[in-house]
């Protein structure tokens, strides 16, 4: 991948955003009808390799979303701040966990070149929305047992002994996966402290071998996750979806890069260039001013 090529694909969008930063309100004004023939719901597998399926870790239900909903606002208006109009620039401290079967690239010893160009990858994404990842340590773990994180006792094991610093930092682990490319907790949704954080697969950082997800958007997208996005598919073509207003509705989740997929009635084509959606990573190039709107409000509620 060149990473020269991305920033152009980003650069794209970033104008639009810039002007609209701190001013689109995140909730779901319009309501969703799906097109027809077309199943409303989310789609409930990850983003993950070819030919697997798994319900992913961390995704809320309906009910539990609309908990975490109304906490938010809880804590925006205790902190004195108006949902959705926080415009402030963040920096956040990164580490990131290499977690090994060996010492060799194949069991996970991923160079620390393509670390910063993950790194690079995350920041493009997310620049234009007030956020900046400065990477401030690598850790490297050789253990055959943590190796596969989809399993929860590898999961619990590594975060308890591994997680450094508190909610507003950001812990990036990257190790082997079973299933899945990458898995992380809404903010405040976590089991505890330890296991905030983002996990995703080694092979999808920037020059990995995960065939169409090799671009580094799985830790994008699992980022936005802890950010406090939801999916775009979330919901469905049902109101509120995924709380965020200017995300058209979608049915289900997206794959591969079909263009002018059209899943629900209401405006708009489904968002399947969207970091939130399951694209391939070459499809994938852009957060919404609603979704930044929402990350930053996320941000204010819960890390900072």
């Amino acid at each position: 991948m060149r990473l020269t090529h991305r920033a152009a694909r980003l650069a794209a969008v970033t104008s639009t955003l810039v002007l609209a930063l701190g001013v689109v309100s995140g909730s779901v004004a319009q309501a969703r009808t799906p097109s027809a023939n077309t199943a409303c719901g989310p789609s409930s597998t990850l983003r993950q390799r070819a030919g697997t399926t798994s319900t992913e870790r961390g995704q809320l239900t309906p009910a539990q979303a609309r908990e975490h909903e109304a906490r938010t606002a809880e804590l925006l208006a205790t902190r004195g701040v108006a949902a959705h109009a926080v415009a402030a620039t963040v920096t956040v401290p990164t580490i990131v966990h290499v977690i090994m079967k060996d010492t060799t690239r194949a069991g996970g010893n991923m160079p620390d070149a393509m670390i910063t160009d993950q790194i690079t990858v995350m920041n493009q994404a997310f620049a234009s929305h007030g956020f900046q990842f400065t990477l401030t340590k690598t850790t490297r773990t050789v253990n055959s047992r943590w190796y596969d994180m989809d399993k929860r006792s590898a999961e619990s094991a590594a975060k308890k002994a591994l997680h450094e610093g508190g909610m507003g930092t950001l812990n990036l682990y990257v190790t082997g996966l079973g299933t899945n490319l990458g898995y992380a907790y809404l903010p405040g949704t976590a089991p505890s402290l330890a296991y905030d954080g983002v996990v995703i697969l080694n092979e999808s950082i920037p020059g990995g071998t995960a065939v169409n997800y090799n671009e580094g958007d799985s830790a994008t997208h699992e980022t936005g996750h802890w950010l406090g996005l939801y999916h775009t598919f979330d919901g469905g073509c049902a109101a509120p979806g995924d709380y965020v207003d200017d995300t058209p509705a979608e049915a289900s989740s997206a794959s591969g890069c079909p263009a002018g997929r059209d899943t629900c009635t209401s405006t708009g084509v489904d968002p399947i260039h969207n970091f939130m959606d399951y694209s391939y990573d070459p499809c994938m190039y852009e957060f919404t001013p609603g979704q930044g709107a929402r990350m930053r409000a996320q941000w204010a509620a819960y890390r900072a």
